[in-house]
């Protein structure tokens, strides 16, 4: 983890405030940088940083990114504060920030499948656990005639605002329907 001491970072603030010149400021700022590059890490991507193979595993490489849904921190979740129920099951469900940046990473290593599939769960988080669950049983084969499905898609879409999850829904119903595999095939 790279850490700065409080010297560097006033030393950084009085250069800005002193006058300094911007080659010298410039100078400071790159040394900043070079350190985070030398422990492969990059800017924070709320910041503009663009994340990639070397960020690569958020969890190790870019901690400060992974929190969950709650807003806890990796470092927050302690077996300790799970026995002692200090920990809720939202404490460990994941936010949709964290499968962007995955999803980001998985696109820079031309991972486009792999990609796909992060953005659908990112949109997932939107859904309430109860009705996930129903909408994976409803997609089971034989389940569902394609009306249901594709109005199952138009909920993805306009109630959770999840249109790559609509997108792969009315595809298996188009799938379903070719390999004889909807409500009533049987």
């Amino acid at each position: 983890m790279v850490s700065f001491t409080k010297d560097q970072i006033a030393d950084i603030i009085r250069k800005v405030g002193d006058g300094t010149s911007p080659e010298a400021l410039e100078s400071a700022v790159r040394n900043v940088l070079t350190k985070l590059q030398s422990e492969g890490l990059s800017a924070p991507a709320s910041q503009g940083g663009k994340l990639d193979a070397s960020s690569y595993p958020l969890g190790i490489k870019r901690k400060d990114l992974v929190k969950s849904a709650t807003g806890l921190g990796l470092d927050d979740i302690t077996i300790e504060k799970v026995i002692a129920g200090d920990i809720q099951f939202d404490d460990i469900k994941t936010r949709p920030e964290t499968l962007a940046y995955q999803n980001e990473i998985a696109k820079s290593v031309n991972r486009p499948n792999l990609a796909n599939n992060l953005a659908r769960a990112g949109e997932m988080t939107r859904i309430p656990d109860a009705r996930l669950l129903e909408m994976y049983n409803f997609l089971r084969p034989y389940r569902a005639t394609k009306q249901e499905m594709i109005s199952m898609a138009e909920e993805l879409e306009q109630k959770y605002q999840a249109p790559a999850c609509a997108k792969l829904v009315r595809e298996a119903a188009d799938v379903y329907e070719k390999n004889n595999r909807l409500k009533g095939d049987r």
